[in-house]
């Protein structure tokens, strides 16, 4: 696939279109990651895959990365987290929707910027440390 051609600075990208892409880029992860170590239908994966991706649980891996970001993947998470957003979950925690709008905001963030080798890194580190497996 090949991705757009960003004019200017990505940093100026909004807030909700860096999420928007960062959802839709790492709900793909997650179903790849389920892919080989799920068993069954398409209805396992997609329960499995829930686990990963709603707020509660993308806020978690957020908490998890923080000490891995450099100072520009910090801001980025943190000018995701603290925008406004134009819609609120009725499912999830205020503070935990801000944390995932963060953690999506940078996804997308990396992902549009093309560095993706950083971004799977990063993704990578969160299936290794189990981290909606535990209660916190």
């Amino acid at each position: 696939m090949t991705l757009p051609d960003i004019k200017g600075d990505i940093r100026e990208v909004p807030v909700s279109v860096l999420a928007y892409i960062g959802d839709a880029v790492y709900e793909l992860y997650v179903r790849l990651h389920f892919y080989g170590i799920v068993a069954g239908h398409s209805g396992a994966l997609h329960r499995k895959s829930i686990g990963y991706v709603k707020a509660s649980a993308q806020a978690k891996a957020a908490r998890q990365l923080m000490p891995f970001l450099t100072e520009e993947e910090a801001a980025i998470f943190r000018r995701g987290r603290n925008s406004q957003a134009s819609s609120m979950s009725k499912n999830a925690d205020p503070a935990d929707y801000q944390a995932a709008t963060g953690f999506e905001t940078l996804i997308g963030f990396l992902y549009l910027k093309g560095e993706t080798t950083r971004m799977e890194k990063l993704v990578a580190i969160i299936f290794e440390g189990n981290v909606y497996e535990k209660k916190a």
